[in-house]
């Protein structure tokens, strides 16, 4: 029953991460770039962000806590002999990616957003989105007994 509840949980987090990146770089990204206004991204961001990253923690906890039921202490889930270990392998270094993109935007491009610099934070979101997405297809991937034939 736990490992159920961790799997929800695990896709209420993907949902939520990924769901918001997609709005974002599909519905105000483009309507910020095209109107040159960094506030609209502001805007997002100030509705979305604490909850995305509750979100990005929620998946970080539940899938550590997966990998450690699928390989008790962790032995064995980085060698990559297995699609589990493959896919699980992956997802960290995406996570890895994530955190320095978003650490990169957070600390040097979001404090002097401007007009100018709007085409910079619009490759880190497109970045981000694109990483949150194959994180939800390495996850349906775990679940579906990999994504290969």
């Amino acid at each position: 029953m736990l490992f159920k509840i961790l799997v929800i949980l695990h896709i209420l987090g993907a949902t939520v991460w990924a769901g918001g990146h997609l709005v974002l770089a599909v519905t105000v990204l483009p309507k910020a770039l095209k109107s040159r206004n960094p506030d609209l991204i502001h805007q997002f961001e100030e509705h979305f962000e604490t909850f995305g990253l509750i979100a990005l923690v929620l998946q970080l906890i539940t899938g550590l806590w997966m990998t450690w039921i699928y390989f008790p202490g962790f032995e064995r889930f980085l060698q990559f002999d297995s699609y589990l270990s493959t896919y699980i392998g992956i997802k960290l270094g995406l996570l890895l990616l994530t955190l320095g993109l978003a650490i990169h935007a957070r600390l040097f491009i979001i404090p002097n957003l401007t007009k100018e610099t709007l085409n910079s934070l619009a490759y880190h979101i497109v970045g981000i989105t694109i990483l949150a997405v194959l994180f939800v297809i390495l996850g349906a991937g775990i679940r579906l007994g990999g994504l290969t034939a």
